[in-house]
């Protein structure tokens, strides 16, 4: 029997490991499900919200700020293994929506003290910094 193993990965930790039914996320190409079976490849994540179909805990998300994914075979027989490594991430179950609102202020600040000044590369990392804090709301209200 084909069986799926995933592991979204951080680079301070683990985020989750274990069998799952499928990993949805969404590419600079479109949304994304990988199953047991899929094909390997290696592509890009772009900053959304992934889910996990675990086996035995059910649906985790994640709200994840861009990375990698890839797809090969397992150590076991038959089956596959997903990685996604995102640059920044955090499981949607474990968002500070308080922390998430004042970065979101924050970011908002810094984007219009760098468009006062100019700043043309202060203002691409303060328009990051929103469209961080704003995946961090979207996600925790959906919860």
């Amino acid at each position: 029997m084909a069986t799926l193993s995933v592991e979204v990965l951080a680079p301070e930790a683990v985020l989750w490991r274990g069998a799952a039914r499928a990993l949805v996320a969404r590419s600079s190409e479109g949304d994304f499900t990988v199953m047991a079976g899929y094909a390997p490849t290696v592509g890009d994540v772009v900053s959304t919200v992934v889910r996990v179909e675990g086996t035995e805990e059910g649906e985790v998300r994640f709200a994840v700020h861009a990375g990698f994914f890839a797809v090969g075979p397992g150590e076991a027989e038959g089956e596959t293994r997903a990685t996604l490594l995102a640059s920044v991430a955090e499981r949607v179950d474990e968002i500070d929506v308080g922390r998430a609102q004042a970065a979101l202020e924050r970011a908002q600040g810094a984007l219009a003290a760098a468009s006062s000044a100019d700043d043309p590369s202060a203002s691409v990392e303060a328009l990051e910094a929103v469209a961080r804090a704003e995946l961090r709301l979207r996600a925790a209200a959906a919860r």
